[in-house]
């Protein structure tokens, strides 16, 4: 049987890197949900990923999703929605969980500002220390500059940065980037990734556009046009 790159389902896929771990193999929470090949990159411990995940209650029902082939650096915090306070009465102070009878003022679910499920898209590079905040959806190809604080949605293919994390520019034209947003290479199976890896890899955005289709046993992949 042929091999077409590392076992997506290893929690290590270079035994030779410990500091590197497929994030969807080492994580026990059904309120996190990550694609194949997404790695965490830590040399503290990256199957520790989860403790970077705070504030993340059953009761809230909200989730962290990330898609494939994102990249995330050591220092990540994805700040959920049990974070969030009241913040529609005189004090922002959390009584209720202290106990000793302050508990008879636990907000109502509606009062917290709940923001929803908290989403990467695929081939997302998150820098070094990021925090991202409760409800964030950050789209495909983006990428976000290290010690950012991401506090709203992150268009696709758009490279920000700083506290909070703006527009720094777009990684490729418009044409292009609905072309890869329809393209969904992250989704091909692992033997066509293989035999486009070069083509993944090149800075010469027009040979994306003749992608291989597979290989074959013998001979050289077959190329298929695409639109």
């Amino acid at each position: 049987m042929r091999k077409f790159g590392p076992d997506p389902n290893k929690a290590f896929p270079n035994e030779n890197i410990k500091s590197l771990c497929y994030i969807r193999n080492i994580i026990t929470r059904s309120n996190i949900v990550v694609g194949e090949y997404t790695y965490y990159d830590d040399p503290d411990g990256a199957e520790n990923f989860e403790k970077h995940v705070t504030h993340h209650y059953d009761f809230n029902g909200d989730k962290l999703i990330i898609g494939k082939f994102c990249a995330i650096a050591r220092g990540i915090e994805f700040i959920m929605n049990g974070a969030n306070h009241r913040m529609c009465s005189v004090t922002t102070y959390p009584f209720n969980i202290m106990g000793g009878g302050w508990e008879k003022c636990t907000p109502k679910p509606e009062d917290l500002p709940l923001k929803g499920d908290t989403i990467v898209g695929n081939d997302v590079w998150i820098g070094q220390n990021v925090t991202v905040l409760p409800g964030v959806h950050i789209g495909d190809g983006a990428i976000i500059g290290a010690n950012s604080v991401v506090t709203k949605d992150v268009p696709p293919y758009a490279i920000v940065g700083g506290n909070p994390a703006k527009l720094l520019r777009k990684r490729f034209d418009d044409e292009t980037i609905d072309f890869l947003l329809k393209l969904k290479w992250w989704d091909w199976s692992a033997e066509k990734i293989f035999a486009n890896l070069e083509t993944l890899c090149s800075g010469d955005l027009t040979k994306i556009k003749h992608p291989k289709s597979r290989c074959r046993k013998t001979g050289p992949c077959k190329k298929r046009i695409l639109g």
